[in-house]
């Protein structure tokens, strides 16, 4: 799908990319925050490394402006929302010079609603250099709370690297954070990291962190989404897709856009594949 970038180093690639999305937000008006990768404040990580890509949270009233903007000048979708990942919080871009970037219009774990939580992480932040453009960053704190919840979606490794960086603050600067989890109402994801998850059984999201953590079927996965949902509608809505196939993910598969027969092979075997889950935990 995507062609081989240029062969520049990735520190360099992943800056000037940074500064190029930043500049295209500018342009449209869209406000960003850039976070992960090297914007990681140096009090959280001395070594915060440079990531693979560019990602950036934006005001939800700015992305079909960001989005058209980055689509006009080279970026083409390479994974929307609602088929990224389970949580829906992000919309990937690729484009040949600059690579991948990861348009958040939430993050996973944020369950306060996407414009009071960017007025929130956004407050007391800072700028990050890149290239000679300022890039809107966190403040310490959120960066902080950030980096609990994005470790919660990785391996034990990642968790128990956060704990570490969470515990090393003191008994103070961990009271700002915890009210700033309580303020995102970010509870769940942030149990997630910190082991103390099925304390938190009756939380709608519980059942997904859990499949996030621990792994499960498509099924399990499928109806933890459904009961994340904020709405009656958005749960509808997402039961309703649960049977379908995801065509960002047989786009990539297959190398090209899939045509209408490549969907119904790939949704049979998915029904294939969903049925013998349902037989397998009656049985157990």
């Amino acid at each position: 799908m995507s062609e081989p970038l240029s062969p520049v180093p990735l520190d360099v690639r992943l800056e000037l990319a940074r500064a190029a999305v930043q500049t295209v937000a500018q342009h449209v008006g869209a406000r960003v925050l850039h976070i992960k990768g090297a914007t990681w404040d140096p009090s959280l990580r001395a070594d915060p490394g440079h990531g693979t890509d560019v990602d950036v949270i934006v005001e939800p009233g700015g992305i079909p402006a960001l989005d058209e903007a980055l689509r006009s000048h080279g970026w083409t979708v390479y994974s929307t929302f609602r088929n990224g990942s389970p949580f829906e919080h992000a919309q990937t871009y690729w484009h040949p010079d600059w690579g991948y970037v990861d348009l958040h219009r939430c993050f996973p774990g944020i369950r306060l609603p996407a414009d009071r939580a960017f007025a929130l992480l956004a407050a007391g932040g800072g700028t990050f250099d890149a290239a000679g453009v300022g890039c809107p960053v966190p403040g310490v704190d959120a960066q902080a709370v950030i980096l609990m919840l994005n470790a919660a979606r990785g391996t034990a490794r990642d968790r128990a690297e956060a704990d570490e960086i969470w515990d090393a603050a003191d008994a103070g600067i961990r009271r700002r954070r915890d009210g700033l989890v309580d303020a995102l109402d970010a509870r769940t994801g942030w149990a997630a990291t910190r082991g103390t998850l099925e304390d938190f059984r009756g939380r709608p999201d519980h059942a997904l962190w859990r499949v996030t953590v621990h792994g499960g079927s498509r099924v399990e996965e499928w109806w933890a989404r459904v009961r994340a949902q904020q709405t009656l509608s958005a749960a509808l809505g997402t039961a309703l897709r649960a049977p379908l196939v995801n065509t960002d993910r047989l786009a990539h598969e297959l190398g090209r856009r899939p045509g209408p027969m490549d969907v119904v092979r790939a949704f049979g075997a998915r029904a294939s594949r969903a049925a013998r889950a349902v037989v397998g935990r009656g049985r157990a």
